[in-house]
């Protein structure tokens, strides 16, 4: 077991003391490495030296999306491409994709974070973890093979696109771990009951990140596969999989801040927010020499907690996510995540995770359709039980997102299953914008 007691449970002046340090040391890296930060700082009139240590961060610059998009694909690398090893890239964006390169010693401190996520989740070298990410330009599924080598454990690298034989390799050779998306995860459950093999499956943990997900959902896994979920959190241009994941205790995911600086800011006025209160996650690298990142924009949406975890380490914790900043769809005046919906559909008896929003305008009017699937018996059943399934899910979600929305029951496997990051929302308004 990876438990790094003397940086996982150091005392929070300690931790900060550390953070000083390395902050003061990535900011001269990057000022004297990257002619695009250098630029960014003079135009604040900062130097190096102006920055001192942690009460010094907020007079940095911002590093976003669009710096990377400007920069593409090396500009921000901070040493000649002679001591690059690694790319990866981010799936699934549109324009150009968010790259980041990786030094030798990168891979070898992003291999120990994910490890210390796995360990974290009670994985050791005497298991065997089955890769359900995809391998390439994703961090998902080299990220989880190093952190599983890293420990000590034997990684099989299945990736998706089979889950068939996913699921026969899982049987033969006895996996106990599984790294997948949740979506993937709750695929796989569904082909492993209606194959009949749920006795001869020996899985006692899945690790799922890639995706947001909700404790509903983390139930529905544990109860169909007999195991303990837990979540990872990363992102391509930090390094992947492996900047934080929960403890059993599940109260927010432990970020490894030896490595990882985080804050949280008000996305529109742009100023760091006090503990507890919910808004934007901004992460600065702090060990990183291939490609530091400072404050860069997350646009993930979520709060920190710092007070001690009952497992022992005092790092902060990410609250579960309320969403992203430019996943937020704005419906006829209110604030919806796709998140909020999928925690509403999984609290009414009978429907799947499985769900599609359509977002229209008709009449200059916003409309809002949720298509659920729904387990089989309701469509050999009785019309008036559909009917009433169709209520509550209505009902529900009218509580919850205070909208009313149009529910369309669909059979299972009527939508997209997808083995890598599913979709849930088509916005048609889109094709309208001038």
């Amino acid at each position: 077991m990876i438990w790094n007691e003397a940086k996982e449970c150091m005392s929070r002046d300690e931790l900060h003391f550390l953070q000083g340090k390395r902050l003061v040391k990535t900011v001269n890296r990057v000022y004297h490495n990257v002619e695009y930060y250098r630029k960014k700082m003079q135009q604040l009139g900062l130097e190096p030296g102006d920055i001192q240590g942690l009460e010094d961060l907020e007079k940095l610059p911002f590093t976003t999306y669009e710096d990377l998009n400007a920069n593409y694909p090396f500009g921000l690398a901070a040493v000649p491409t002679s001591e690059l090893v690694r790319v990866h890239a981010s799936s699934g964006t549109t324009g150009r994709p968010k790259v980041a390169v990786y030094t030798r010693k990168d891979i070898d401190i992003w291999a120990e974070c994910v490890a210390r996520c796995m360990s974290m989740a009670g994985v050791t070298r005497d298991d065997i973890i089955q890769v359900g990410y995809g391998y390439g330009l994703f961090t998902g599924g080299l990220g989880a093979h190093y952190g599983g080598e890293y420990l000590g454990a034997m990684v099989i690298p299945m990736s998706t696109g089979n889950t068939h034989k996913l699921i026969q390799m899982m049987i033969d050779c006895k996996v106990t771990v599984i790294a997948c998306t949740p979506s993937y995860l709750l695929h796989v459950a569904e082909d492993i009951e209606k194959l009949g093999v749920k006795d001869q499956i020996n899985l006692k943990v899945a690790i799922c990140g890639a995706e947001p997900w909700t404790d509903e959902m983390r139930t529905q896994m544990e109860q169909k596969l007999n195991i303990k979920a837990y979540d990872i959190y990363g992102l391509t241009e930090i390094s992947g999989p492996g900047v934080a994941n929960d403890c059993e205790y599940h109260k927010g995911l432990h970020i490894w801040e030896d490595h990882f600086l985080p804050e949280i800011i008000d996305p529109v006025t742009l100023k760091q927010l006090p503990e507890g209160e919910t808004g934007e996650l901004v992460m600065t690298t702090l060990t990183k020499e291939g490609m530091p990142l400072l404050r860069y924009r997350t646009k993930d949406l979520t709060r920190l907690e710092t007070e001690r975890c009952q497992c022992g380490r005092t790092s902060a914790r990410i609250q579960r996510f309320k969403g992203r900043t430019d996943d937020m769809l704005i419906i006829r005046g209110v604030n919806v995540f796709p998140s909020q919906v999928e925690a509403a559909l999984l609290q009414v008896d009978g429907t799947t995770p499985h769900y599609m929003m359509v977002v229209d305008r008709v009449d200059n009017k916003d409309t809002l359709e949720v298509q659920v699937e729904v387990e089989e018996k309701y469509f050999s059943d009785e019309v008036s039980k559909l009917e009433k399934l169709s209520k509550d899910i209505h009902d529900r979600l009218r509580e919850v997102i205070g909208l009313n929305a149009k529910i369309q029951l669909v059979q299972p496997n009527a939508l997209e299953h997808s083995d890598g990051k599913t979709k849930h929302v088509i916005d048609n308004r889109k094709l309208y914008a001038k």
